[in-house]
């Protein structure tokens, strides 16, 4: 940044401010911002392009419930922040009843591939079984572990292996063929 260009912004921002100070506090009250909307992405109107989601649609569980799940490396033990999306799927789930859901359980590639797959299906195992205590019929649910041929990223880093480690929970109107 030039010199110029440097003391141009200071002299502008100091125009501005002297600006404000000659306001009276009635104008500078009509120039606070309207009162901040929680930042925990809830809000009472849809954001733009999902005005028309019907409630107990697949679009509404994706939007308004979340369908995946992360779990730690080497880890099929389901923490709060699993538990509580689990929470919601399963009230979803029970007030949804024609629904069926898969499971899908996914690996990174820490270990070899059958202990990956066997991990895998752990996590999905342990999805189902949450739910299935949370009153959600294991009648219309099933697991299936992808070990880790189903990344999300192929990646080095830690911080992005992550997103390999997850269940995805899929609605399904009918059972998958086998």
């Amino acid at each position: 940044m030039s010199i110029a260009t440097g003391f141009t912004r200071r002299l502008l921002a100091a125009t501005m401010l002297l600006a404000l100070a000659a306001c009276s506090t009635t104008e500078l009250a009509s120039l606070e911002e309207p009162a901040a909307v929680p930042m925990t992405g809830q809000t009472n109107d849809p954001a733009p392009g999902f005005e028309n989601v019907a409630a107990g649609s697949e679009q509404d569980f994706i939007l308004n419930v979340g369908r995946r799940i992360y779990f730690t490396q080497d880890s099929a033990k389901l923490d709060s922040v699993a538990m509580a999306t689990l929470d919601k799927q399963a009230s979803w789930l029970n007030n949804n009843p024609t629904w069926m859901l898969k499971l899908q359980g996914f690996a990174d590639d820490s270990g070899s591939a059958s202990n990956m797959e066997t991990l895998s299906q752990k996590r999905a195992d342990a999805a189902m079984a949450y739910l299935i205590s949370k009153g959600v019929d294991a009648k219309r649910m099933w697991a299936k572990g992808y070990g880790n041929e189903r990344e999300v990223r192929d990646c080095t880093e830690r911080s992005c292996k992550v997103q390999n480690r997850r269940v995805v929970s899929n609605l399904r109107k009918q059972p998958d063929a086998v």
